[in-house]
């Protein structure tokens, strides 16, 4: 399970927001709690919300990082003591359900794939996934409410 809290949810809605109508991206970072668990699944609490450039050549219907961007990003949660827990983009016209192509693009196994679908532009869907081999498993995800 995903757990952020109502300022990171904003920010990364907001950035998906502001990118549009090209789709945008990010990474969540944050720590794995070693104790807690809803329904078997470990609790992944977001500490940071890194809003990524959109490089791609084609970004209404695509994204993709910029590698020197992601590298400095890596670094800085190293730095912190974070990890990353999730990466997130939006699609613009389409559900919150992975593209083929996301399937394809999804090389870390142990990341949560959170999309935010701007189909209703005024209200988001907002879905999470783990993404192994083609596999498409859904997570939940929780927003605090301060």
């Amino acid at each position: 399970m995903l757990y952020l809290n109502k300022e990171q949810f904003q920010e990364m809605t907001g950035h998906c927001r502001e990118e549009y109508p090209k789709e945008s991206c990010g990474i969540l970072a944050g720590k794995i709690s070693p104790q807690s668990t809803v329904d078997s699944q470990r609790l992944k609490l977001v500490n940071k919300v890194y809003r990524m450039a959109n490089v791609s050549e084609k970004p209404e219907i695509c994204y993709f990082m910029r590698p020197a961007e992601q590298f400095k990003v890596f670094k800085e949660m190293r730095t912190l003591g974070i990890e990353m827990l999730g990466i997130y983009h939006s699609h613009i016209g389409t559900p919150a359900y992975p593209s083929q192509r996301d399937c394809e693009m999804a090389f870390y196994p142990e990341t949560s794939y959170v999309i935010v679908s701007l189909q209703d532009f005024n209200k988001p869907e907002i879905r999470s996934f783990k993404i192994l081999d083609g596999k498409i498993k859904e997570e939940k995800i929780m927003v605090q409410e301060n």
